[in-house]
C-alpha cells in the first residue's frame, strides 16, 4: 500500500507540473531562507560561548544617577579590576582592559627585518587565567607580570618569527619606543568572539603611561572579574554596589553604583535602560527568529492555499476511494505522504540553495558561517525542520480533502462550505499581514539608515582623513604639520587624542565656580592641537579656536553646547573652569556634534589643548575632489619622516559607517527578506485565486450570458481579493507601528514613522496583489459562458 500511495503522490506531482513548481519553490525559498537565519542566530548567540569560565565570568558596568537622569556604561576606573580583588574575597581573577592604540587604528611593530601594524589591549595579569585564549607558549599566571610583557598571537608570532617556537622570549620593537619581551603565544582568537586581537601588554604598563589612572573620577577601561564557584552573584553584586565609594565621598542625592553582568550576555545585551543592561544586539536576534518563523509560516500557507486550490481536481477520486472503501485515516495519511514527499523535495532544493547562497550570506552579514555537517544536532535541527514543514503545511489539505462527502462530491462535483472558505481567506490575510509589517519595518530600517548616513554631525565627515601617530611622528607633529599644510590638496592638519567618532574617556574632576558639590557630572575629555575646529569644520556657538597668538591658550578650554547647559554659565566666554586642578578660562562654545553612536545622546565636552600629547591621530582636511592627490603627497611626507613605518590612514565617513554596521546589516537582511515574504505570499494569492475561479465557473457563465462584460467580471474577482489586502493593511498597520516604534527606542536621534510610508506600503502591495490575481480574473471572464454552464 505504501508504495501504492509513493507511486499515486509521484505522479500528481508530475501530472500538475505548474502546482508542483511553485508548491516546491515556495517551500525550499521558505526552508532556505529560514535555514540562513538559523546559522545566523545560532552564531549570535554562541558569541564568547567557548570560555571555559563562562558561568563565572562577569563585565562590571558603572550607572550614574544624577538630575532625575540615569547614564550607564562600561567605561570603569583604571584601578578598579585590582582594587575588586584585593576587597571581596568572592572575586577570584579581576583584570581591567583598555586599548593600546585609538580605536580603529593600529601599533607598529618591528622584529628583524619585518615590520607591521597589529591589534591590542593592555590587559591584568589574570586575564590569561579567566578567558580561554589557549597558550601554546608561556604560562598563563605570569605572562602579563613585568611591564614589558607581550603574548601574542600565532598569527604575530609566525609573522614575525616565522613559528610560535621560534617567537617565545624574542624582543619585539614597539612603536618604535621600546623593546618588549615575548612571555607567551596565544591561539588565534577564533571568529566566535566578541573582541579580536593580535597581542596583550600588561597593565602595569597602562598604569605607569596614563598618569590620569589613578585618579577616580576618571573613567575609560573596561573591567571584568571571575567569581569563586561557590560565590552567589546577587552577594557579591550587592557588596560592588556602592564599592565606589571607598574611594570616593558619599554624596547624598546623587550616586554612582557599579553593577556586574554575566560576559557571555555582553555581546547581545549592551544598551542600558534605567541603569541596567536590557536591549543591543538580542533584538536584533529577536526579530529574525519572529522573521524565520513568519517566513516560513508564509510557505506552508502558501502550500496549503496551492493544495486545496487543486482539491476540485482530486475530489472525485476522494469520493472513489470512500466509495470502496478506503477510511478517513489512511486518506489523510496518503494526502500527508503526498505532502511529505513535495517536502522533502522542497527541503533538498532548500539546502542546496542554503549552500551557495551561504558565501553571499556570509559577505553581507560579516559572518564565517558554515554548514556544520559533522554536528549531530545539525542533523536532527534538518530533521526536524523537514517535519515540521511537511506536517504544518500538509494537515489542513490532508484533513481538508479526506473529509469531502462523496455521494456530493460524485453527484454534482465539489462544494466548499463556507468555514474553509473564510478558513482560506483568513491564511491569505495572515500572509499579508505578515508581508505588510516586513515591508513597513524595510521602509523604516532603510530611512533611518538614509538618517544616520546623511545627518548633519554637528562637523564634516566628508574629506577628512586620520592619520595614527606613531613612531617619528610623536615628536616631529609640528615639521610634520607645516610641510603637510604646503602639500596641494590639503585644506588644514590638527591632531586630537582620539578620533571624532569615539571619544570613549571620560572626567568626572570638572568643576566650575556655583558647581553643586552634590554634583557629580562625568565629562567627555579631549586633547587636541592648533586649527582643530577649522580641520574639523565644527560651528562656534560663541567665541574662538585655539591659537598661537595667544599664549595662555594651553590651560585654556573649548566646551559644548551641552557642557555649558550643565554648568549653567550664561556668558561662559570668559568664565573660569578646573580641570584636573588645571583652571583656565573658556575661550569658546561650540555647537554640539555627535562623537559616539548616535544610539547615545550627547555627553557634556570638555576640549583642552596640547600640541606635545605622544599619541592619537593626526586630522587633515583635504580639499573636494583633491583626496586621491592628497593622500600621494602625504605618503612620501609620511615615508620620509617616519621610515620604517607602513602609512595608514582612514576615512571619517567610513569610520563613521563602521559605527553602524549591525543596522546596515539588519536593513539589507529586511529588505531581502520582505520582498521574499511578498512573493511567497503572492504564490498563495494565485493559489486562491484559482481555487475560485474553479469555484465559480458557473456563476461567471451565467453573468456572462445575463450581459455581464469581461471587466465587470474581472473587477468582481479581483475585488474580492483587494478586501482581503485591505483588511490585512488594517490588521498589519498598528503592528507594524508599534513594532518599528519600539526598535527606533534604541535611538536616541531618530526619525518619526510618518503616514506615508504606511501609503506606500499599501499602494505597492495592493498593486502586487493586484497583479499577482489579474491572470486568474482574466482568464475565468474569458471563458466561453457555454463550457463554463457544462462544466456541472
Amino acid at each position: 500500500m505504501l508504495k501504492s500511495y509513493i507511486k499515486i503522490a509521484w505522479r500528481n506531482l508530475l501530472r500538475n507540473k505548474i502546482f508542483s513548481a511553485i508548491n516546491i519553490s515556495g517551500l525550499a525559498l521558505g526552508m532556505a531562507c529560514s535555514l540562513l537565519i538559523i546559522l545566523w542566530l545560532q552564531d549570535e548567540r554562541g558569541v564568547d560561548g567557548f570560555h571555559a569560565n563562562g558561568d563565572y565570568l562577569y563585565q562590571v558596568y558603572e550607572s550614574q544617577f544624577y538630575d532625575g537622569k540615569v547614564g550607564s556604561g562600561y567605561t570603569t576606573q583604571g584601578l578598579l579590576a585590582e582594587e575588586l580583588k584585593k576587597v571581596i574575597p568572592e572575586v577570584q581573577y579581576a583584570s581591567g582592559l583598555e586599548y593600546t592604540a585609538p580605536p580603529g587604528t593600529f601599533n607598529t611593530f618591528e622584529a628583524g627585518e619585518q615590520a607591521g601594524k597589529m591589534d591590542g589591549y593592555y590587559a591584568g595579569t589574570d586575564f590569561l587565567s579567566m578567558f580561554s585564549y589557549p597558550l601554546l607558549h608561556g604560562n598563563p599566571q605570569t605572562a602579563l607580570n613585568g611591564p614589558t610583557d607581550i603574548a601574542i598571537s600565532r598569527k604575530m608570532a609566525t609573522f614575525f618569527f616565522g613559528t610560535p617556537e621560534k617567537a617565545i622570549g624574542k624582543s619585539i620593537r614597539f612603536e618604535n619606543k621600546e623593546d618588549l619581551q615575548v612571555t607567551a603565544i596565544f591561539e588565534d582568537v577564533p571568529a566566535n568572539a566578541s573582541r579580536h586581537f593580535d597581542f596583550l601588554r600588561t597593565w602595569k604598563a597602562f598604569v605607569a603611561e596614563n598618569d590620569w589612572v589613578g585618579n577616580w573620577n576618571n573613567t575609560s577601561p573596561a573591567t571584568f572579574v571571575q567569581l569563586r564557584k561557590d560565590a552567589d552573584r546577587n552577594k557579591v553584586a550587592a557588596k560592588m554596589k556602592d564599592f565606589i565609594y571607598r574611594y570616593k565621598t558619599k554624596i547624598e542625592g546623587e550616586r554612582i553604583e557599579l553593577g556586574i553582568q554575566p560576559y557571555p550576555e555582553t555581546y547581545l545585551y549592551s544598551i542600558f535602560k534605567n541603569g541596567a543592561p536590557d536591549g543591543g544586539r538580542i533584538e536584533y536576534v529577536k526579530l529574525f527568529t519572529l522573521v524565520s518563523i513568519f517566513i516560513l509560516l508564509i510557505a506552508c500557507i502558501n502550500f496549503m492555499n496551492l493544495t486545496t486550490a487543486q482539491s476540485a481536481k482530486r475530489a472525485k477520486e476522494v469520493g472513489l476511494r470512500k466509495v470502496i472503501g478506503a477510511g478517513r485515516s489512511s486518506l489523510i495519511g496518503q494526502f500527508m505522504g503526498e505532502a511529505m514527499l513535495l517536502t522533502a523535495c522542497a527541503f533538498i532544493i532548500a539546502v542546496l540553495l542554503a549552500i551557495l547562497l551561504l558565501p553571499a550570506f556570509n559577505t553581507l552579514t560579516g559572518k564565517q558561517l558554515s554548514l556544520p555537517v559533522s554536528q549531530p544536532l545539525f542533523w536532527l535541527s534538518l530533521i526536524g525542520l523537514l517535519l515540521v514543514t511537511g506536517v504544518v503545511a500538509g494537515s489542513y489539505p490532508a484533513l481538508f480533502l479526506s473529509s469531502l462527502n462523496p455521494v456530493r462530491v460524485l453527484k454534482g462535483g465539489l462544494k466548499i462550505g463556507g468555514g474553509s472558505t473564510w478558513l482560506r481567506k483568513g491564511l491569505v490575510v495572515f500572509q499579508f499581514a505578515l508581508s505588510i509589517i516586513l515591508m513597513i519595518s524595510m521602509v523604516v530600517i532603510y530611512r533611518q539608515m538614509n538618517y544616520i548616513q546623511t545627518k548633519n554631525l554637528g562637523y564634516d565627515r566628508e574629506d577628512l582623513v586620520y592619520i595614527p601617530i606613531e613612531g617619528n611622528l610623536m615628536g616631529h607633529y609640528a615639521h610634520f604639520k607645516e610641510e603637510a599644510s604646503r602639500l596641494p590638496g590639503i585644506l588644514s592638519v590638527s591632531k586630537m587624542r582620539n578620533s571624532p567618532t569615539i571619544i570613549e574617556h571620560h572626567t568626572g574632576d570638572v568643576a566650575w565656580e556655583g558647581k553643586d558639590p552634590n554634583d557629580i557630572t562625568s565629562f567627555a575629555d579631549g586633547v587636541v592641537g592648533y586649527d582643530f575646529v577649522k580641520t574639523m569644520k565644527l560651528q562656534l556657538k560663541a567665541g574662538r579656536d585655539f591659537s598661537r597668538e595667544f599664549g595662555a591658550d594651553s590651560v585654556a578650554y573649548l566646551l559644548n553646547e551641552t557642557a555649558v547647559k550643565k554648568i549653567g554659565y550664561k556668558d561662559p566666554i570668559g568664565q573660569m573652569v578646573t580641570w584636573r586642578g588645571n583652571r583656565g578660562p573658556v575661550i569658546g562654545v561650540l555647537k554640539d556634534f555627535h562623537f559616539n553612536s548616535i544610539h547615545q545622546t550627547i555627553d557634556p565636552l570638555i576640549i583642552r589643548l596640547d600640541e606635545n600629547w605622544s599619541w592619537g591621530t593626526i586630522l587633515i582636511r583635504t580639499k573636494a575632489g583633491k583626496t586621491k592627490e592628497a593622500i600621494a603627497s602625504l605618503e612620501k611626507l609620511y615615508t620620509a619622516l617616519n621610515p620604517g613605518f607602513p602609512f595608514t590612514y582612514q576615512f571619517s565617513d567610513l569610520e563613521y559607517t563602521k559605527l553602524y554596521k549591525s543596522e546596515k546589516v539588519v536593513s539589507v537582511l529586511s529588505n531581502y527578506f520582505a520582498l521574499l515574504a511578498i512573493f511567497i505570499s503572492c504564490l498563495g494569492l494565485f493559489g486562491l485565486a484559482t481555487f475560485t475561479a474553479a469555484q465559480r465557473t458557473k456563476e461567471i457563465g451565467v453573468r456572462k450570458v445575463l450581459g455581464a462584460s469581461v471587466p465587470n467580471i474581472t473587477a468582481m474577482l479581483s475585488g474580492d481579493f483587494l478586501k482581503l489586502i485591505l483588511i490585512a493593511m488594517v490588521l498589519g498597520f498598528p503592528a507594524a507601528w508599534l513594532f518599528m516604534d519600539q526598535w527606533l527606542q534604541g535611538f536616541a536621534y531618530k526619525i518619526d514613522i510618518e503616514w506615508w510610508m504606511f501609503m506606500l506600503t499599501g499602494v505597492v502591495i495592493a498593486c502586487i496583489a493586484l497583479l499577482t490575481v489579474s491572470y486568474q480574473s482574466l482568464k475565468a471572464a474569458l471563458m466561453n459562458p457555454v463550457k463554463s454552464l457544462k462544466i456541472e
